[in-house]
């Protein structure tokens, strides 16, 4: 009896050992391919010009050492129900399998990294919730995708190769198996152990986690310490939450409150009961008696980016018809997007959330009470939404009806109005909703206010244009921003082409009969995606920045107040554009009237809630000094816009991150508990 318990013992002994260092033989070639990747894309990515101290390269390098090992070790901890029965034949198999996930997810968070300018974020979502066909049909057109696909096999059968040398001197199904029993016991103990505090990432310290992913204060450094594999974990993560509208303390937990009478503490609100904090997000001040309603006609430009309106010049003509509207309107030079994506901006300015995407379920059937077109709507207006894509899009042609919108116009319809239109990639040309708006504007009833929101789609890759289009030459020797991507020309010219024809459209509405009952404003959803990597700290602000431009009766100087080169973002707009036009409603207090004196930082008891700032809603957040991630002192960097005059002092502001948190956690508690089932 004795004797067969101890064979059971020792044959269960004799299999976890090489479960173990069959894992431990596993996660070696998995850290070395990762990090060969990392390496690579480092120096794939360097930008002209930026230099970084050796110190922050070997501390992003160590860091992204330890997340391929935890990554690696999980994946080695996990397969220990397998690894120690199955055959040499089988092992070799699973080691090749794992070898691919790895390295394709790590290639392709590399050429994520050089679109969107992040590792792999809850955008990457969109390959199954956007136009499937269209995505990939445009990753075949713009990546090297033959050349990727070489690559990852090349990557994939050296890290088998490696593995199958590993196994050959290490032998883990006779390593220690002719030492004594308590020898290959402590041994089994130590494998494992390793193996556990490997995927922790550390001994002592609290698990590695997403804020370890800040090590320097460069931005692009740090994009280069995830992994695909992590990287994609915490994307999902991210949209674990955002999908989980049940906790409404979840957004003000991550913010560091622990209810939303805390953060409205923080911003000077009432917060008695949760009741009154939730009317005071949507309180206003009351419009003068009799102010008269004017159209409202709102454009989201795709990729409507602000650097390259800082070097329109003659031979350098970005902006063609636009440009002479331009002193007669308030133009916010210093702003940014809301998110990095279309429909995520889409949603921040329509719905005042920081959660996305939030209408692709349930959520998107019922009425949402502060939508924006509801608001308007309720208001006395008709309500359009226009736009050269296809509605079926993320469901618009479903959500947005239900929000508030009468009609939804996209490029069927416009196909139908124009059959010479010709149906692309992502839809119909541009020129086509403006020719539409044109006869609309000129058709409607003088007693019936006009909301139209209209998205644009046509400055997108891959950046094609009208074949009767004539593009406009360029000394690209004006170009002072960074000139590594190669769709750069053919994205200034698709960037012209749009932004040309709202020029065309603003001058139409100024010289007729509606300049003095309509407003036109209009803004970017995003950053372009080839405009460079903003490694640079000098150039780090303009990484999220748009235009934001308001032509109406009356604009232009004095009349657009101090604010235009102060930073600002997409929660301000329509806080600025409401009151102008007429609207009283109760709509979500996300940002601040643009239009209104700034606080000055002297003033006696400066207003939290009009403290120049702008917020992009996945943490980033600047004043006029620099940006700095929610929460994360260590991320702050300076960077200023030129024209902000930073003070001369550059730090960490723990008051303005503290109001800041406050103001995302009370959006995000906002729609959580207003929208839980």
């Amino acid at each position: 009896m004795k004797s067969a318990t101890t064979r059971i013992l020792t044959t269960l002994l004799h299999g976890a050992l090489r479960g173990l260092l069959r894992a431990w033989v596993l996660v070696v070639p998995l850290v070395v391919v990762l990090s060969l990747i990392r390496l690579g894309q480092l120096a794939y990515f360097w930008p002209r010009g930026f230099s970084a101290p050796a110190s922050d390269i070997w501390a992003i390098l160590f860091q992204g050492f330890r997340f391929d090992l935890k990554v690696s070790a999980i994946a080695g901890f996990l397969l220990l129900l397998v690894l120690p029965w199955v055959s040499n034949k089988v092992q070799s198999r699973i080691a090749l399998g794992l070898s691919a996930v790895f390295v394709l997810l790590s290639l392709i968070n590399l050429h994520y990294f050089g679109f969107y300018k992040t590792p792999i974020d809850s955008l990457v979502f969109g390959l199954v919730e956007d136009d499937t066909a269209a995505v990939l049909q445009t990753i075949w057109r713009d990546f090297p995708v033959i050349r990727t696909v070489l690559l990852i096999a090349a990557l994939t059968y050296a890290a088998r190769a490696l593995h199958s040398l590993l196994v050959r001197i290490l032998k883990p199904e006779t390593m220690l198996q002719s030492r004594h029993l308590g020898v290959r016991l402590v041994a089994a103990v130590l494998a494992f152990f390793a193996l556990v505090f490997a995927g922790k990432g550390t001994l002592r310290e609290m698990a590695l986690q997403r804020q370890h992913l800040t090590v320097t204060t460069s931005q692009f450094l740090n994009d280069m310490v995830p992994n695909g594999v992590i990287a994609l974990k915490y994307a999902w993560d991210s949209r674990g939450q955002s999908q989980n509208l049940q906790d409404p303390l979840l957004g003000l937990k991550s913010m560091g409150f622990d209810s939303p009478l805390a953060a409205a503490q923080v911003l000077g609100l009432p917060h008695r009961s949760e009741a009154e904090v939730k009317a005071a997000l949507t309180a206003h001040a009351a419009l003068p008696i009799g102010a008269a309603k004017k159209n409202l006609i709102f454009f989201l430009m795709e990729s409507w980016s602000a650097e390259p309106m800082l070097y329109q010049a003659p031979q350098f003509d970005v902006l063609g018809r636009l440009a002479p509207t331009l002193k007669n309107a308030c133009h916010f030079s210093n702003f940014d997007s809301a998110q990095p994506g279309t429909h995520p901006s889409l949603e921040a300015i329509l719905f005042s959330s920081p959660i996305t995407p939030l209408t692709l379920g349930d959520v998107g059937r019922k009425p949402i009470p502060w939508a924006i077109p509801k608001i308007i709507k309720e208001a006395g207006y008709q309500t359009l939404f226009v736009t050269s894509a296809r509605s079926g899009w993320r469901d618009l042609n479903r959500v947005l009806k239900v929000q508030g919108f009468d009609e939804v116009v996209d490029a069927s319809t416009l196909k139908q109005a124009y059959p010479e239109a010709d149906l692309g990639i992502w839809g119909v040309w541009d020129h086509y909703v403006f020719k539409y708006l044109s006869k609309r504007m000129a058709a409607q009833p003088a007693d019936k206010p006009l909301f139209v929101f209209v998205l644009t789609a046509t400055n997108h890759p891959p950046y094609d244009l009208p074949a009767d289009y004539q593009r406009v030459p360029r000394d690209m020797a004006l170009w002072k921003g960074e000139t590594t991507s190669d769709t750069l020309r053919l994205n200034l010219d698709t960037y012209r082409y749009a932004t040309d024809l709202l020029g065309g459209f603003v001058q139409e509405m100024q010289g007729g009969p509606l300049a003095k009952t309509t407003l036109v404003a209009a803004t970017g959803d995003h950053n372009v995606r080839s405009f460079g990597m903003y490694a640079e700290p000098s150039r780090r602000y303009l990484m999220r920045q748009v235009p934001f431009v308001i032509w109406g009766d009356g604009l232009g100087g004095a009349q657009c107040g101090n604010q235009q080169s102060l930073p600002a973002s997409h929660r301000d707009m329509f806080t600025t554009l409401l009151p102008l036009a007429g609207v009283q409603g109760a709509y979500v207090n996300t940002g601040r009237n643009l239009l209104l004196p700034a606080v000055t930082p002297d003033a006696a008891q400066p207003d939290p809630l009009n403290r120049p700032r702008a917020m992009f809603f996945t943490g980033d957040v600047r004043n006029a000094q620099g940006m700095w991630q929610l929460g994360q002192k260590k991320s702050f960097v300076c960077t200023a816009a030129p024209v902000a005059q930073p003070a001369a002092s550059c730090e960490f502001n723990a008051l303005d991150d503290q109001q800041e948190r406050a103001r995302y956690a009370l959006l995000d508690w906002n729609v959580r508990i207003s929208l839980r089932k």
